[in-house]
């Protein structure tokens, strides 16, 4: 009862030093504020796991996790690189790559996009369940079905924020491009492709998610000794779902941390677009 009664007036005082930071306006509250909440979380998931003896076969306490992050170090890094890496990243960058090229070419021709766009539309519907093992028997049981995966998964929703994304400047400043004397190549790269990029990171954001998610799904149906879905499948089945957790700690933290990466890049890049001034 002591872990339950603890864990509870831990919640309380958190809370109490939430309210009092974002009254106060005290500086770094945004950034002290989710911590907080955070280990807060922890805190209350360590205490109701332990006041009411949950099994850690259903779920075990963040220490248990944090043990297993620790001691199986070695293993954890040998998986994110096998997933993350050699999969995921990869696939990215050749999805997201071809999709950019193959919105301009479409933005180039009406045929292309009365054609291709509903290709891909079809790709983007196609189960991941269904499209794994295809992929794991065309292209082995290393990294590289995975990454035809990810290519699968992250090439749609580029594709479609690009092309929306191309046709986003008005007639006007095309117009004004004309009476330049810019030729296609001219104006896109300096037109279009600049007016295109909030779009274009819409579907890279959205993607760096779905890459993840698709190389660990993708290491379910088959892959070498090593993955982060390898390992989160084979410890479900010795009941070690410590190491289940500490997989998924690693996936969520590398997978915000992904994101972020391209949330920055994308302010950088963008920072003349009213969407990034307002959060300046």
């Amino acid at each position: 009862m002591i872990w339950i009664i603890t864990s509870l007036l831990f919640w309380v005082v958190a809370i109490a030093i939430n309210v009092h930071l974002v009254r106060h306006k005290v500086p770094g509250a945004s950034f002290l504020v989710p911590i907080i909440f955070g280990v807060t979380i922890l805190v209350l998931w360590e205490g109701m796991v332990r006041g009411f003896n949950i099994s850690p076969v259903l779920l075990p306490p963040p220490s248990a996790v944090g043990v297993a992050l620790v001691s199986k170090t070695d293993i954890l890094l040998q998986d994110l690189v096998q997933t993350f890496f050699k999969g995921a990243l990869t696939g990215y960058a050749m999805g997201c790559g071809s999709a950019i090229l193959i919105a301009i070419a479409i933005d180039r021709s009406a045929f292309l996009q009365r054609g291709l766009l509903p290709v891909g539309n079809f790709i983007a519907a196609l189960p991941i369940v269904g499209l794994a093992p295809i992929m794991v028997m065309w292209f082995g049981f290393d990294w590289h079905s995975k990454a035809a995966v990810v290519v699968a998964m992250v090439f749609f929703p580029v594709l479609v924020n690009t092309v929306q994304g191309l046709q986003a400047t008005d007639h006007m400043q095309r117009d004004l491009m004309r009476t330049y004397a810019a030729g296609y190549v001219p104006t896109l790269l300096k037109l279009r492709l600049p007016a295109a990029m909030p779009f274009i990171f819409n579907g890279l954001k959205i993607a760096t998610t779905l890459a993840l998610i698709g190389a660990i799904v993708a290491e379910f149906f088959g892959s070498p000794i090593k993955g982060m879905g390898f390992r989160i499948s084979t410890e479900v089945g010795r009941l070690s779902l410590d190491m289940v957790w500490a997989e998924i700690t690693v996936a969520a933290i590398l997978g915000s941390g992904f994101y972020g990466l391209v949330a920055l890049l994308e302010k950088r890049m963008t920072f003349w677009h009213p969407s990034q001034r307002k959060t300046r």
